[in-house]
């Protein structure tokens, strides 16, 4: 059987003007798929067996490829909008003809330019088409353990929640909102570390480093802003945490180590006002 978005070897039955025609073994003739001449490889002889993609060209008809796509059936890419449209847009996928993202397998409105992560489908039509509905494609099964520094992209956020993470374009991954200190949006790639492993496999993330490290640049950000405010910052202990995180992107908790390791320096004072520069 010849499986639509799906890399298989076929066998060829004849070759023509036009191309070679493919079938399996047990295939019926109605069935035999075209691949282009073009695309025929050298020395090719009837009788052959060939590794093809298949897929529908531009005239809508089942067509085969030696080409090899960015992404097939049940597996996830990260690929560019090449254009946008009324009723979608369409991506890179390494084909002739670009693959479709329907507007409602949108996870968020796309913009031609950028690369999102989507899985690949077979719609009511028989068509391939893209979504950015990735979450049952991810696997729970990676080989990350706590601390473990891992790569991804965003493919959903849910402010009051968090962010959905694709661990490797392959992983579910999530940065839980206590962790959130900037904004994301679908596309955006993350650098992080692995603070929690669940039950089920999926990976809990942080894009802050250990305490004991990122004191270090925390304590850098808050002595850069005292320096640009002209050594004095209308911030202290008593200062609401949504200030604190809004002006550094850092929690309460954080701020204070910060300054905490900012003042054993000699670096800073702290007044009921504030924190200010302190000059011997």
């Amino acid at each position: 059987m010849i499986k639509l978005g799906e890399i298989q070897k076929l066998r060829v039955l004849r070759i023509t003007s036009i191309g070679a025609y493919l079938n399996t073994k047990e295939g019926k003739k109605e069935e035999d798929v075209l691949l282009p001449k073009k695309q025929i490889p050298e020395d090719t002889e009837v009788g052959d067996e060939l590794e093809v993609f298949i897929y529908r060209d531009s005239k809508d008809r089942i067509i085969a490829t030696t080409k090899r796509p960015r992404v097939t059936l049940g597996k996830l890419a990260i690929l560019k909008v090449v254009d946008t449209s009324k009723i979608g847009a369409f991506l890179d996928w390494g084909l002739e003809k670009d693959l479709f993202l329907p507007f409602r397998e949108q996870a968020t409105r796309v913009s031609k330019g950028k690369s999102y992560l989507v899985g690949l489908y077979i719609d009511k039509s028989d068509r391939l088409c893209a979504t950015m509905d990735v979450y049952d494609l991810l696997r729970s099964d990676s080989p990350y353990k706590e601390n473990d520094k891992v790569c991804g992209i965003v493919y959903k956020v849910k402010e009051d929640l968090g962010v959905f993470v694709a661990v490797d374009s392959k992983y579910h991954g999530f940065i839980p909102s206590t962790e959130l200190y900037e904004k994301y949006q679908n596309g955006d790639e993350i650098e992080g570390r692995v603070i929690k492993i669940r039950e089920d496999g999926k990976i809990d993330i942080s894009v802050r480093e250990k305490a004991y490290i990122q004191v270090e640049e925390d304590a850098k950000v808050i002595l850069g802003k005292l320096l640009l405010k002209g050594g004095k910052l209308p911030f202290n202990d008593n200062t609401d945490p949504s200030i604190i995180k809004k002006e550094f992107n850092m929690s309460k908790r954080a701020f204070k180590r910060a300054i905490g390791k900012l003042f054993k320096e000699g670096k800073i004072k702290i007044t009921t006002s504030g924190i200010e520069e302190f000059h011997n």
